[in-house]
């Protein structure tokens, strides 16, 4: 399902006030720097920035806050038993980014098993997978036969990232030319560098689905 903001809430639009990063953080670090400096760019964890309410150009779906960029659209991905939002769907022309938030444990890394998870459920509906390291760490690189709408086969590759932060991982999918040609000034790599994550501070199991809502400000597309 698409959203797109009230025009009332359009037309009351201001200049955005920038994120503040953390203490310590070198906002500049981008590249293969290691584990510790994965995040030094983004994604966020709702501590390390000031979120200023009402800026028009971030949408704040509970779990997670996105900021709009010019070009992209946000869909929302909702299980059709439970009502429920499952994933969000930021989409432009060249690609889009699937975003699904999980709890994670105070330590240790959920990721390698996840992984495997992914990668096993892929090889099963026929598949491949390759894993690399990537700008996050490991990443597996997808590669799914698929029927277009007109009826012809085709291939849908994707790349999948784990992405840990204080007691949360959030997974990341991308879809289109980011799959294909990684570009860390890309509309699409730059939305998911300015993703942030509200984990909250109530109980979840390890790999619990963290819970996204629809704000009032997002009607139907």
């Amino acid at each position: 399902m698409k959203f797109r903001r009230n025009k009332a809430e359009e037309a009351d639009s201001v200049e955005a006030a920038p994120h503040v990063a953390a203490p310590g953080r070198d906002a500049a670090a981008v590249g293969d720097a290691g584990v510790e400096n994965q995040r030094a760019a983004g994604p966020w964890d709702v501590s390390e920035v000031e979120l200023v309410e009402g800026r028009p150009d971030q949408v704040d779906l509970g779990s997670l806050v996105l900021t709009m960029h010019e070009g992209l659209d946000l869909q929302l991905q909702v299980d059709e038993r439970s009502g429920q939002v499952v994933a969000a769907l930021l989409a432009g022309k060249e690609g889009a980014v699937e975003l699904r938030v999980f709890a994670a444990p105070r330590h240790g890394d959920i990721w390698d098993d996840v992984r495997k998870d992914i990668a096993a459920e892929v090889t099963r509906r026929g598949g491949t997978v390759t894993e690399v390291v990537g700008r996050w760490g490991p990443e597996i690189r997808v590669l799914m036969q698929v029927t277009t709408p007109d009826g012809r086969s085709g291939t849908q590759p994707s790349r999948v990232f784990g992405i840990a932060g204080p007691r949360w991982l959030l997974r990341a999918t991308f879809f289109g030319a980011p799959a294909l040609e990684p570009d860390d000034n890309g509309p699409v790599e730059l939305a998911l560098r300015d993703v942030i994550v509200r984990r909250g501070t109530g109980p979840h199991a390890p790999g619990e689905a963290l819970p996204l809502t629809v704000p009032a400000g997002l009607t139907p597309q």
